[in-house]
């Protein structure tokens, strides 16, 4: 019989705090100049570093054994100096980023990583649950250094902003043994929505360029997950 504790989704007993996570990940991000650590001061080893990702993993550790999933809320973060840096230069009141503008903004883009997560995961076979078990991998994801070029911000003139690119956003992800409370692994990756052609900005086409990013890293780990348990992915 397969061992079972429900605990509440946001919590699972990690003790490891988000503001913890956000230093880590803005550091790497301010000193990109500078080498990453080897070995992180929870015991994990570096295994892959680019000018965007960094990969961290647990010596020893295993996925095969994983076939479902909880998925904890996402953080959200924007760069330091976003909404100061947006305002200087759009100066009609009506233009302005307010902080409510940027807690819906923060709102949005945290259920929807949930959304595309839980769409692709689910796709290719992974039961995303609210229970510890041995074979429940628990992801536990933040979003920072988001910079959005034309955020919505439910404004006539939004209709007329052009982009070439809807923004960047850095995803810093851990994985978690569901009922050992063991950190496993952990990804850093930052990607920027990049069109061939300029387009109009608005809810839609911001939305749409959030859901490809998120997508892709979607699909990564489930590539991951497939590939250590030989299972061929599905479409």
């Amino acid at each position: 019989m397969r061992r079972q504790s429900r605990m509440p989704r946001t919590q699972f007993g990690l003790s490891l705090g988000v503001s913890v996570c956000l230093i880590f990940a803005c550091a790497w991000t301010l000193n990109a100049n500078e080498p990453p650590p080897q070995v992180s001061k929870d015991g994990l080893q570096l295994q892959k570093q680019t000018k965007q990702r960094l990969v961290y993993l647990k010596p020893g550790a295993t996925f095969s054994q994983y076939n479902r999933v909880a998925i904890l809320e996402c953080y959200v973060e924007f760069r330091k100096n976003w909404a100061r840096d947006y305002n200087s230069e759009h100066v009609e009141l009506e233009n302005q980023v307010t902080d409510s503008d940027i807690q819906r903004m923060k709102s949005a883009l945290s259920a929807e990583f949930r959304k595309v997560f839980v769409n692709e995961l689910t796709k290719g076979g992974y039961q995303v649950v609210d229970t510890a078990a041995p074979d429940v991998l628990v992801l536990r994801p933040a979003l920072v250094n988001v910079d959005a070029t034309a955020p919505d911000l439910m404004s006539a003139n939004m209709e007329r902003t052009v982009v070439r690119s809807a923004g960047q956003m850095t995803l810093y992800l851990e994985l978690w043994d569901s009922t050992t409370n063991t950190i496993l692994a952990r990804v850093m990756d930052a990607e920027a929505d990049q069109e061939p052609f300029a387009q109009p900005a608005n809810r839609v086409t911001n939305t749409a360029a959030a859901d490809s990013i998120l997508k892709n890293w979607a699909d990564e780990l489930r590539g991951h997950l497939d590939a250590v348990r030989g299972k061929t992915k599905t479409p």
